[in-house]
């Protein structure tokens, strides 16, 4: 099953639940747009490399599209498109003005020189250009891009404007309109979620243990502010594999061992113990932080999880079949659309201030969006109790709601 079959799936359920208008189901099931490029590279040895890329934009019902650029092998039509219906789904839910949209292109940075990866960077803006805009689709950092990756795509389509464009792309570094905060925005957003989540189930965040796969910007972070709130993170993983503690495990001291390790690796931290990566998932624990990859928690293991809590900092963690063996468990899980909410948020933060030229405080970023967090936790729960489904259903329940409004008084169906 593809993931675009898989989204499906609790998307139909929410559409049964709420009895939603078959012309507005039909409308959210597809894409607006779909773009795919082949960007040609002048390789270092002299050598052209053309590389194929892609853009999604699933909706503007609610404004203009917006969603990372991922560069990655495995990047995929199917994937993009995924990506960005769950991104239209996750702005609903946080009541932003946005859409969904997703980029990538199929490509191992590691194999690249960074003149190679910035000629890669340029191409792909310049083949999309057309389809991007600040008031149309508004690229963001994914997996393998970053801030200064971010500045070469708005430096080039500043070029082809003929203007400074800050306002087309979020994510980029604070010197050339960032916004303070966006760095640890989705793990705080996650942190955020996960604290409600302990405390609709009645229990003590001081103390409360939790394991997190992926040691990326998302995992790192949501590490570190679970630990901040006093949490116990008892078990970490990364690609090349895991490390536990009963007694815990600094999140700030193995991002200092992580900076300088082989590959960045949590691997061989001296504090902590080796163990299989897998095992990450199955420790018996108050919450667990999935922020990998998609489709990690599946009916193969979804039975030896013995968390209380599952908060998804990844997009699409749990595949349909284990969120069905999790719920007859009882496991309480804060879906992706939900729990990793912040980064677009403070994205969202960052656009405004580059429409304004008017630029906030990291204090305010961080208040507004926690403020806005709670919001969509609570109508995401009441959701939950109202309708009897759980909180992933309840989740596109909100989304379908909003986006259902905003269709209707748009004449659309």
């Amino acid at each position: 099953m593809g993931l675009i079959e898989q989204s499906m799936i609790p998307l139909n359920k929410a559409i049964k639940a709420m009895k939603l208008d078959p012309g507005a189901a039909a409308i959210i099931a597809v894409p607006e747009k779909t773009t795919e490029v082949h960007i040609p590279v002048k390789m270092d040895n002299g050598k052209v490399q053309v590389f194929t890329g892609y853009r999604c934009q699933h909706s503007t019902i609610m404004g203009p599209a917006k969603g990372g650029v991922r560069y990655h092998t495995a990047v995929n039509m199917d994937e993009v498109k995924t990506l960005a219906f769950w991104m239209t789904c996750k702005c609903a839910v946080a009541g932003l003005p946005y859409g969904g949209g997703k980029g990538g292109i199929i490509v191992d940075v590691t194999k690249l020189s960074e003149r190679e990866l910035e000629a890669l960077t340029r191409g792909y803006i310049d083949k999309i250009a057309g389809v991007i805009g600040e008031k149309k689709d508004i690229p963001a950092p994914d997996m393998n891009t970053n801030a200064k990756i971010m500045g070469w795509m708005m430096d080039e389509y500043s070029k082809i404007t003929g203007q400074y464009e800050p306002g087309f792309i979020t994510g980029k570094d604070i010197s050339v309109g960032g916004s303070l905060g966006r760095t640890a925005a989705t793990g705080r957003g996650v942190v955020t979620a996960a604290l409600e989540a302990l405390k609709v189930k009645g229990m003590k965040v001081k103390g409360a243990t939790a394991a997190v796969q992926g040691f990326g910007n998302v995992g790192s972070w949501t590490a570190k502010l679970a630990f901040d709130e006093g949490m116990k993170i008892v078990a970490i993983s990364d690609v090349y594999g895991a490390i536990a503690n009963k007694k815990g495990i600094d999140p700030y001291k193995l991002a200092e061992y992580t900076a300088t390790s082989k590959g960045h690796s949590v691997v061989g931290y001296p504090d902590a113990d080796p163990i299989d990566k897998e095992l990450v998932l199955e420790q018996k624990v108050d919450v667990l932080f999935p922020c990998a990859m998609e489709n990690q928690i599946t009916k193969d293991n979804a039975k030896k999880i013995k968390a209380t809590i599952i908060c998804e900092g990844a997009n699409g963690p749990t595949t349909p079949e284990a969120d069905e063996i999790l719920d007859k468990k009882g496991i309480f899980v804060v879906p992706d659309i939900l729990a990793n909410g912040g980064g677009v948020t403070v994205s969202y933060f960052e656009w405004v201030q580059n429409l304004y030229r008017f630029f906030w405080s990291e204090e305010e970023v961080k208040n507004r969006q926690i403020d806005m967090m709670v919001k969509a936790f609570k109508e995401v729960y009441d959701l939950t109790l109202e309708y009897k489904v759980p909180m992933r259903v309840a989740a596109y329940i909100a989304a379908l709601k909003r986006l259902a409004v905003a269709m209707k008084f748009r004449g659309m169906y």
